[in-house]
């Protein structure tokens, strides 16, 4: 059994999954810099006592989930949730969706997926992908990142929906509850609230030190101490732990800039302010920024770099990141919407 649906592959998985689904339910109009941006993708966590992989939480988007919960919510697109206890009720559940027309969106564990090269495989519970049909006893699956479906056991998609750890998706499931057409004046509502939404996230005073535009002056700060707090090795998998957050799970830090300048260019086709093309180049010049902080960061992590010099240059990468992204949010914030 498979399912009328087309793959399409994105540059990050939640939004490509949430791309997917909404344009198989009938919304034509969506892409990914949409998706991303009306779901507030944009974001910055910094949890220095928390760990995953022995280095801190460092976190370039919103919590698994909420872009797709928020993009529909905005579209007034009702959605279907669950999580499960048992592997035979979430398989069930699954059989049930497909059986009955419904392409589904999971979360999973990319450890075990058996079609990621073994170099991107590592213990993250948060991958997104979409399950569309069943052959032979195999499960059809589109997952954004790839460039084409792939075919899994049964027993292999159980163990990646209930993978164990940091974000454990418990076999989690999600999909457009129905088929809607949404209008032009729909898709400019729910882009006005994405960015307020957005702004709120990054600029808030209510954000506290390790989030937002805070989040990273703080990590920039912290970053130029590590080297004689931690030593040179530890300051470097610090380092490269933020650098394995950024680029390489999902699109991560620059790459999520760039997207979010696309979205504020495909914004202005529907709300024609050019401050809106103005402030996107402040994403593009803020994912350049990014881009070169990672490339610092690895040369400290493998020992081509290491001066407690070379430390104070990265930390104020971020710095830089930090006001580019505080003035554009800002920019954003006092923008009066007709």
């Amino acid at each position: 059994m498979k399912l009328d649906f087309e793959h399409i592959q994105a540059a990050h998985c939640e939004n490509g999954v949430t791309m997917s689904l909404l344009k198989n339910a009938g919304v034509q109009q969506i892409t990914e810099p949409l998706a991303f941006g009306i779901g507030a993708g944009l974001f910055f966590v910094y949890i220095p006592l928390l760990k995953i992989n022995n280095g801190p939480i460092i976190a370039f988007r919103t919590l698994p989930g909420l872009i797709f919960k928020r993009t529909c919510k905005a579209l007034d697109i009702p959605v279907v949730r669950k999580k499960f206890k048992s592997k035979e009720a979430a398989e069930a559940f699954l059989n049930e969706c497909l059986a009955t027309g419904h392409p589904v969106g999971c979360q999973v564990g990319v450890y075990y997926l058996p079609y990621f090269p073994k170099e991107y495989r590592f213990h993250f519970n948060a991958h997104n992908l979409i399950v569309y049909g069943t052959e032979d006893g195999n499960y059809m699956v589109s997952d954004p990142v790839m460039e084409s479906t792939n075919t899994m056991t049964a027993y292999e998609l159980e163990r990646v929906r209930f993978a164990k750890g940091a974000l454990a998706p418990n076999g989690q499931l999600y999909y457009p509850k129905e088929t809607k057409a949404i209008t032009d004046d729909q898709i400019k509502k729910a882009i006005i609230k994405g960015i307020e939404k957005n702004v709120w996230n990054m600029v808030s005073p209510f954000t506290g030190p390790f989030v937002g535009i805070n989040g990273i002056r703080y990590t920039g700060k912290k970053i130029k101490g590590w080297r004689d707090k931690l030593g040179l090795k530890d300051a470097g998998l610090y380092l490269a732990q933020l650098v394995r957050m950024q680029e390489e799970i999902g699109t991560g830090g620059g790459g999520f800039r760039y997207i979010y300048g696309a979205f504020l260019q495909e914004a202005y086709g529907y709300i024609p302010n050019d401050e809106l093309l103005e402030i996107s180049q402040s994403f593009t010049v803020s994912g350049d920024l990014w881009r070169t902080a990672a490339v610092q960061a690895a040369g400290i992590y493998k020992g081509r770099l290491g001066n407690q010099e070379d430390f104070n240059v990265m930390g104020d990468y971020l710095l830089e990141i930090a006001e580019i992204e505080k003035k554009a949010f800002t920019a954003l914030k006092n923008i009066k919407w007709k």
